[in-house]
């Protein structure tokens, strides 16, 4: 039996005769209702009748600290699915998305802290605002959260490759009594991702090098593009240390966050053969699945999704580049493929495609570089990681 996730627009629920499936494995299968553009721009005509007839809502942190905590740890009810608790959400996860449940309890952490962090309430406006959320990671839903506490409504459009979280967060949200007309759970085409930007006032947009390029020109908007994070060692660092610094910044978060390194420069070219060879031994060390507490992986339920991310690296590699994980790739895992960390030595790195290339899982590049590689390589990178103060004074 298939559970479709409905849309929630105009404050309801909503099926929809546009459906998409989700991947999966064992149990009820999911499919995802879609919005036609079309029945889009009618809710925004929709809404903006209704804004002006709407009371102010008033402790709207409070609200969203509430919903965060029930998202983790209750249970809500999902339009299409029905209740769903905190162990049906981390199985639904684990069985189309592939996340296993270490992972999930970590990224509900991140949400949570994250919330708590912030500083002052913002001045909410009128604002209909749009989120459009990767599928790599949940935890960008933070900024659902962002846009939920200072816009007149928020519009989530969730990927298509894992929707049940921001499915999840509206019936939070809705759970805790955020007002409906001022959420909205809009799952569509890739192709209707622009009209649905055309509809927005403030937009939120998550994705890879293409849809980046394709939607850099909207206005009000807030782009997060790839990463392409780099980590500098700098000379003289033992090995030891340099590889216990760099794992967690390749392996955790199972590579899917956008600040997670993807290159490794050794400013010292004497260290990068021994870094590298110890820092793939070490990679090769993480067991696949869910079965590292500390770094767990995640499973691909689209089998051709994990071979295509792996033959990305590989059709990328050079003459002179040297593979230095030694295990086989892929490994299977409760019937779906595992990708296992990889890592590269690069020959020559000079306008090489494997540097900042970014995969959903643990991979990166390791080479020795001079200053003036050093500074192109950082200044494409929004994320540049260098070691806290190491050895002795």
């Amino acid at each position: 039996m298939t559970a479709v996730v409905r849309a929630f627009r105009r404050g309801e629920w909503q099926a929809s005769l546009d459906t998409a499936a989700l991947p999966g494995t064992g149990g009820a299968s999911y499919g995802l209702a879609l919005v036609p553009e079309i029945v889009a721009h009618a809710d925004r005509r929709w809404w903006d009748t209704t804004r002006a007839t709407l009371p102010p809502l008033a402790g709207r942190r409070e609200l969203l600290l509430a919903a965060v905590e029930l998202f983790g740890r209750g249970t809500v009810t999902v339009g299409g699915v029905g209740a769903q608790d905190a162990v049906g959400f981390r199985a639904a996860l684990w069985g189309t998305a592939g996340l296993p449940g270490p992972l999930v309890d970590r990224w509900c952490a991140m949400l949570r802290e994250a919330l708590l962090k912030r500083g002052g309430e913002p001045v909410p406006d009128d604002r209909l605002s749009l989120v459009a959320l990767p599928g790599n990671t949940f935890t960008c839903l933070d900024s659902v959260l962002d846009q939920a506490e200072r816009s007149g409504a928020v519009w989530v459009r969730p990927s298509r490759r894992e929707p049940l979280s921001a499915a999840r967060l509206v019936a939070a949200l809705l759970a805790v009594g955020w007002p409906p007309a001022r959420i909205g759970l809009y799952p569509a085409e890739q192709r209707a991702l622009h009209g649905l930007l055309k509809l927005a006032d403030r937009r939120v947009v998550y994705g890879g090098a293409g849809l980046a390029a394709s939607v850099r020109d909207a206005e009000s908007l807030t782009l997060h593009g790839p990463g392409r994070g780099c980590a500098l060692v700098p000379p003289g660092m033992p090995v030891e240390a340099a590889v216990d610094w760099l794992l967690p910044l390749v392996a955790a978060d199972a590579g899917r966050f956008c600040s997670n390194v993807r290159t490794v420069v050794c400013t010292d070219p004497s260290q990068s053969h021994a870094l590298a060879s110890s820092l793939g031994a070490a990679l090769d060390t993480i067991p696949p699945g869910p079965a590292s507490r500390a770094w767990p992986l995640t499973v691909f339920r689209e089998p051709a999704e994990a071979h295509h991310a792996l033959r990305s690296v590989h059709e990328r590699m050079r003459p002179g580049d040297r593979m230095l994980t030694c295990r086989e790739p892929i490994v299977e895992v409760d019937g779906a493929p595992c990708v296992l960390p990889r890592l590269v030595r690069l020959q020559a790195p000079e306008g090489h495609p494997l540097v900042g290339h970014e995969v959903p899982f643990p991979f990166a590049a390791v080479l020795a570089a001079a200053p003036g590689t050093v500074r192109a390589i950082t200044a494409e990178s929004l994320f540049v990681h260098r070691p806290a103060k190491w050895g002795p004074a």
